[in-house]
């Protein structure tokens, strides 16, 4: 009778010989079977953002670059979703060290960007850049209590409002030209209001967010659940899918689904995930979005609202949809530097890359609990 006499560590299994009670069978030495576990672990969740700040973040200005090369700063609206990324790993860790972190980067774009002077267009030139770092300012008062951050959000809100609502036909504008009306400003508006209100008790902000949500549902998404990216004059919706305008409009439905507990918005947050994983997914991997530069972050915002579907929605069966990304992406990561890449179904690229593109696996580490 044989039998093998194995070691089992978790991920790694060795079998070292064989041996038989026959005392005229000598043991034989059989060949080594290593298997390798690939899903990413809470460490590596750690690793990966020790590494993206490794690479792109500046400790002196407070701000995170746009490339390896850290040749100048990435743009104004991600430094938000960098903020945001700052605040999951706060929320994941309860570390000190990482509130510390969030409140440096608010100073660095503070001294960078004239104190967030909402009316300076020099520094803004887009209504949804604005936005962008209102939903995070709202968010940055909700998990540090911080009143600051809460004033400037408030601040924030009331200018964009005001230039951008348009007061007849509904909806907001993207630019100050006002050439169209983008889900990039709509759906963050609505997160933003949500928050303000969850925040404030004040009911105007309710009001805004059903109305911008309600003129975002039916201007900007089809029966299907796609979310179009624009809709200009009394042309059709149109322009490209983007993952993270699917996200914000999860995120909106969500957040008003929490408040109201009308199920109509939840079915919609479920419609426009689905949407994304049916559609835009090759094999169940999400786009590699970023074949110009700031487009590699679109994948971050996608990750911070899909998750709070999965988590705050309870929708778990998306969860190894999402795990399955992150383990494909974790695995095509640069080895040497940790760095993940935009396009999770390749290798990383081992030379120049940008923050953008290295994002968004980074975002989706901190939010989602490993594979079991």
């Amino acid at each position: 009778m044989k039998k093998s006499l194995c070691l089992f560590i978790p991920g790694l299994l060795i079998s070292f010989v064989s041996y038989s009670k026959d005392k005229n069978i000598p043991p034989t030495k059989t060949a080594i079977v290593k298997s390798i576990d690939k899903n990413f672990t809470t460490s590596d969740a750690d690793l990966a953002y020790n590494a993206f700040n490794s690479y792109f973040y500046n400790p002196t200005a407070k701000l995170y670059y746009g490339t390896t090369k850290k040749d100048g700063v990435a743009a104004i609206w991600a430094q938000a979703i960098y903020w945001d990324m700052a605040m999951n790993v706060y929320q994941r860790t309860k570390a000190k060290s990482q509130l510390t972190m969030i409140n440096d980067i608010y100073q660095g774009n503070y001294d960078h960007y004239d104190a967030y002077n909402w009316s300076n267009k020099a520094v803004w030139f887009i209504y949804d850049d604005m936005m962008w770092w209102i939903m995070s300012l709202a968010r940055a008062n909700q998990i540090t209590g911080n009143a600051t951050y809460l004033e400037k959000a408030k601040a924030g809100f009331d200018h964009v409002w005001a230039g951008s609502y348009d007061s007849v036909n509904g909806g907001m504008y993207w630019d100050f030209n006002h050439s169209g009306k983008n889900s990039c400003i709509n759906y963050p508006t609505v997160i933003a209001a949500m928050r303000l209100y969850t925040i404030t008790g004040d009911a105007s902000y309710l009001t805004k967010a059903k109305s911008i949500y309600a003129w975002s549902k039916t201007n900007l998404v089809d029966a299907s659940g796609k979310v179009n990216d624009n809709k200009i004059g009394n042309n059709p919706a149109g322009g490209q899918d983007y993952t993270y305008n699917s996200g914000t409009a999860i995120g909106a439905a969500l957040e008003l689904y929490k408040t109201t507990k009308d199920a109509t918005y939840l079915n919609d947050a479920k419609l426009y995930t689905d949407y994304v994983k049916n559609n835009l997914c090759t094999n169940g991997i999400l786009p590699a979005e970023g074949d110009f530069n700031e487009q590699g972050v679109l994948k971050a915002i996608f990750a911070q609202y899909v998750m709070q579907l999965i988590k705050e929605g309870g929708q778990t069966q998306y969860l190894s949809w999402i795990q399955n990304n992150i383990n494909t992406a974790w695995k095509n990561r640069d080895a040497k530097r940790n760095l993940t890449y935009r396009n999770y179904a390749v290798s990383c690229p081992t030379g120049d890359i940008q923050s953008y593109e290295a994002s968004s696996i980074v975002t989706f580490m901190q939010l989602c609990p490993p594979t079991k």
